[in-house]
Parts: structure tokens; C-alpha cells; sequence
């Protein structure tokens, strides 16, 4: 498929995205539809549109193209497997306290339980944790139209993250969350079809029936599943199963961007409801993800295509994208690029999303009854007006700025990355969320106990380095032991011991 085409059919798709938020946004483009839908949202759109917000183009990509590595696999289905756990955990502990709160943001219980500066430490550690994350998952798709694309017009690699950015900006800054649950509901439905219409068209390639190509996929070195031979690994199923419960816990049951979808529902019920069916949606879908990638590499044997290299390093991120694009006709590959882009840029759009919600609310101190502290408190209706339309431009100038800030994470990302995008970004999970892990465990669990309020950053940088130490020299330290996605429970851990160190008596006020 020619680079032509292909920039034709982008522009296409988000024409149709920019014109369906323009058709949203035209009715209602006010903070609360930007923030919380209206409180309108329904169960089942959220459900099916968080799909492709949780998956990203790093699944689409990354996870089929590391199955040919013989030490993985199908490993990542043991870390999905914890996945799935935690997103139960979220659905039946978190939820229910969020609503009880009625929280916009959901550092506002940190706020109520710990302190203010506890409050903003955790708000911070979101805002960086979700740019660096939702950075890195941009860039891996922003690479595929560099290469497929912007190459053959000599634009800049810069250009090209800047045209994206632009894209996302030009469908969410009105609308916000009430735009992207329908928009991310189109990109999941573009997501879900091109990983089954893929199987469908490589298997035609291979002459595979489907019950063929499973037993091919099942026979083949590129189907284990349970690593449990050496627990000294980073394969190792309790490690991937323990790390994925508490990275989802973390990644998604504390992190605004997810958790804003589901506190757009009219109720817990309905929000328990979504998580429930999401949670079915996504393990079966990440199954059908590892099966393109070991189809993918039986495509490869067969055909002699290497997987592609750059500055002299294997890059299965790209083997994918080199057989849709140049191995396959142009039904499969116009398929495999409406699902990449709908997948990353379905993660992006809602990231920006929450990064300006939080900013908004737990630095600005919008949507805080009484409490914006831009300006006093209206009296008349053309108060109010003038006041709303004040707010209004400053979550655009908020929206602008993260935009530009998530431009110089790629940027600087592209200059020094040189490992495997989906390792990166759960590696720095690890470091950045832990310590919201153990906020919110001591929040929760230590009922009788609050802290010293202005020395929470300090334990909650603190722990990040500790971990980091424990990391590069866990070999040494426990005997060859390899830490990996459990890094998390540690720094969750330490961060709950030091706000131990450093906890005091709960009042009345601050037991929840």
C-alpha cells in the first residue's frame, strides 16, 4: 500500500472524528460534559470503548511481535490473567468508594483522608506517570507512520508527533469525555474488527482453516503459556499473575484516565456492570492479539520476511506492520491501520482528556463547589456565565499544555529509547505508580492512623529510587533472582512502611 493511500485514508478517519465531536461538543462543550459526560454516560458504551483505551497500540503491536521470542511467548496472558483480577478488585473495593465520595477526581479522597499535600502528590504522580505512559504508547505508532509514511515526504520525525498531537487536540478540547466515549466506542469497534479480520486474512494467506490455524498456533514454539519451571525469571507465572494484579490496580483503579470513564455512569450499578463485561471483552481479546502474533511468525517462516531492523537492532514491534503493509494486499493493510491508529489514538485522546481533568480540578480547583480559587464565588446568572466561559478557556489553555508537553516527552524519548516499547512503559509504571498503590493501601487499611502531611513527597520519591537500587541489583542481592512486573508490589510496599514511619492518630474527620 502506497504512503499516499495511506495518508489519505488517516485524513479520512479523522475527518469523521473531529466531525462527531463538532456534532457533540455543538450541544454542550461546558467543564461538566468535559469532566464527567453529564453523569449520562451509558454502562455499555464504556465498557466497549475502554477497550481500546486499555489495550493501546503497544498491544496491537508490541505483544504479538514479542511472541516470537522463545523466553516469552504467550507470556503476557499470565500478566493478562492479573489483569483480570484486578480489574475485579477495582470493580468491587475502589468503585463503590469513589461513588460514595462523589468524586470528579479521584485523588479528592486522598485529599480528605491524608492531606492537601498528599492530595497534590498524588495528583502529580498521575500527571507524570499517565504523559510518560501515554507518551511512549504515541510514539510506537508515531514510528509506523514515519516509516510507512512522513518518510517517503521527507518530514521530520518532530512534524510527525506534532500532526498527530494536533489530530487528538482537534477532537477532544471541546467535548472532552462526552466526546470521547462515543469516539473511542468507533475506535474500539475499528480496534476489535481488524484483529479478527487479520487472523482472517493471514490464515486465507497460510490456507488455514480456523481450526487449522489453531492447531498450528498450538503446535507451533511460539504458543507456551505458564512459565513455572523457573521462578528465578521474570517469566514466571506468579510473578507475571502477582505484577498484573497490582499494575491494574494501580495503572487503571488509580489512575484518573480509566477511572473517569467509569465514574461517567448514572450509577455504581451500571459503572460494576461496565467493568464486569470490559474485563470478559479484554482477556478474550488479548488472546486473539497473542494468536496474530504466533500466525504472524508462522507467516514469516513460510514467506522468508525477516523481522525489520533499525540502527542495526531486531525491531518486532515493526514485523507486524512490514507484512500488512508490504506482504498483504490492500484490504488487510487499510485493516491494520484503522485498528493501530484506533487503538493508540483512542489511548491518547482519553489521556489528554484525564491529564487536563486532574490538572483542572486538583491544581486549578474547578468543578470544587465553593472553592475556585481564580474567582469568587457568582452571584447573578451573567456571573455565572462570564465565570463558566473564564473556566472554559482555561481548561482549552490547560488542554494546549499538555498537548505541547507530551510533544517533548516523545521527542526526547525518541533520542534515547533503544528496548522494547512495551518493557519501557511497564517498567516505568512500576516507579511512578507504586507509590500510589501505597497511598491509597494505607488509606484504606490503616483506618485509625493519618500522616504527617508535608513529609508524604519525600516517601513517595524515595521509594521510587529504593526500588530502582533493588532492580539493578537484585541478581547480586537474592541470588539471581530477576525482579520484573512485581517490581510494583515492592514500591507499594515501601511507600507503605515509610507513611507508617511517618503516620500519627486519625482524627473523626480523616477516618473513611
Amino acid at each position: 500500500m502506497s504512503s499516499g493511500t495511506i495518508l489519505a485514508i488517516i485524513i479520512i478517519y479523522f475527518g469523521i472524528l473531529i466531525l462527531i465531536s463538532n456534532l457533540i461538543s455543538k450541544k454542550d462543550s461546558s467543564n461538566d460534559a468535559f469532566f464527567k459526560a453529564n453523569k449520562n454516560s451509558k454502562w455499555y458504551l464504556v465498557a466497549f470503548g475502554m477497550i481500546g483505551t486499555a489495550l493501546s497500540g503497544v498491544t496491537f503491536i508490541s505483544v504479538p511481535g514479542e511472541v516470537g521470542n522463545p523466553d516469552l511467548q504467550f507470556k503476557y496472558f499470565q500478566f493478562v490473567l492479573g489483569n483480570a483480577i484486578g480489574f475485579i478488585i477495582i470493580a468491587t473495593v475502589l468503585l463503590p468508594l469513589y461513588y460514595r465520595m462523589n468524586l470528579t477526581s479521584i485523588y479528592s479522597y486522598i485529599e480528605q483522608r491524608l492531606g492537601v499535600v498528599s492530595y497534590k502528590t498524588a495528583a502529580t504522580i498521575f500527571l507524570i506517570s499517565r504523559t510518560i505512559g501515554s507518551a511512549f504508547r504515541l510514539y510506537l505508532v508515531v514510528i509506523v507512520l514515519q516509516r510507512f509514511v512522513f518518510d517517503a515526504y521527507n518530514i521530520p520525525f518532530a512534524v510527525t508527533v506534532l500532526i498527530s498531537l494536533a489530530l487528538i487536540f482537534a477532537y477532544t478540547y471541546r467535548g472532552g469525555l462526552k466526546t470521547i466515549i462515543i469516539t473511542d466506542t468507533l475506535q474500539t469497534f475499528f480496534l476489535v474488527s481488524s484483529v479478527f479480520l487479520t487472523i482472517i486474512f493471514i490464515c486465507n494467506s497460510l490456507d488455514y482453516s480456523f481450526t487449522e490455524a489453531f492447531e498450528a498456533v498450538k503446535n507451533s514454539n511460539y504458543s507456551k503459556v505458564f512459565f513455572y519451571e523457573d521462578y528465578l525469571k521474570g517469566n514466571f507465572v506468579l510473578k507475571q499473575i502477582l505484577g498484573g494484579i497490582f499494575v491494574t490496580i494501580a495503572m487503571v483503579g488509580l489512575d484518573q484516565d480509566l477511572m473517569q470513564k467509569n465514574l461517567s455512569c448514572k450509577n455504581i450499578g451500571e459503572a460494576q456492570k461496565n467493568m464486569f463485561t470490559f474485563t470478559g471483552i479484554f482477556v478474550v481479546i488479548n488472546i486473539f492479539f497473542l494468536s496474530v502474533g504466533a500466525l504472524l511468525y508462522l507467516y514469516a517462516e513460510k514467506n522468508g520476511i525477516a523481522v525489520p531492523m533499525v540502527d542495526g537492532v531486531k525491531r518486532t514491534d515493526l514485523l507486524f506492520p512490514e507484512i500488512a503493509f508490504n506482504h498483504l494486499n490492500i484490504v488487510p493493510a487499510v485493516v491494520f491501520l484503522l485498528g493501530l491508529t484506533a487503538a493508540t489514538f483512542a489511548t491518547t485522546d482519553s489521556a489528554l482528556t484525564a491529564l487536563t481533568t486532574s490538572f483542572c480540578v486538583d491544581f486549578l480547583g474547578m468543578d470544587k463547589e465553593g472553592k475556585n480559587s481564580n474567582s469568587e464565588i457568582p452571584n447573578s446568572n451573567e456571573e455565572i456565565e462570564t465565570r463558566n466561559k473564564k473556566l472554559v478557556k482555561t481548561r482549552h489553555l490547560v488542554h494546549v499544555g499538555f498537548s505541547i508537553l507530551m510533544f517533548l516527552v516523545i521527542i526526547i524519548f525518541n533520542s534515547l529509547n533503544d528496548k522494547s516499547v512495551v518493557t519501557m512503559i511497564f517498567k516505568v509504571a512500576s516507579y511512578t505508580y507504586g507509590p500510589l498503590l501505597g497511598l491509597y493501601a494505607f488509606g484504606l487499611f490503616m483506618k485509625s492512623k493519618t500522616v504527617h502531611d508535608k513529609l508524604v513527597p519525600f516517601i513517595c520519591v524515595i521509594s521510587p529510587l529504593v526500588c530502582f537500587l533493588i532492580a539493578k541489583n537484585s541478581a547480586a542481592l537474592f541470588g539471581d533472582y530477576v525482579i520484573d512486573n512485581e517490581l510494583i508490589i515492592v514500591n507499594g510496599l515501601i511507600t507503605f512502611i515509610g507513611l507508617l514511619i511517618i503516620s500519627k492518630p486519625a482524627t473523626s474527620q480523616t477516618k473513611f
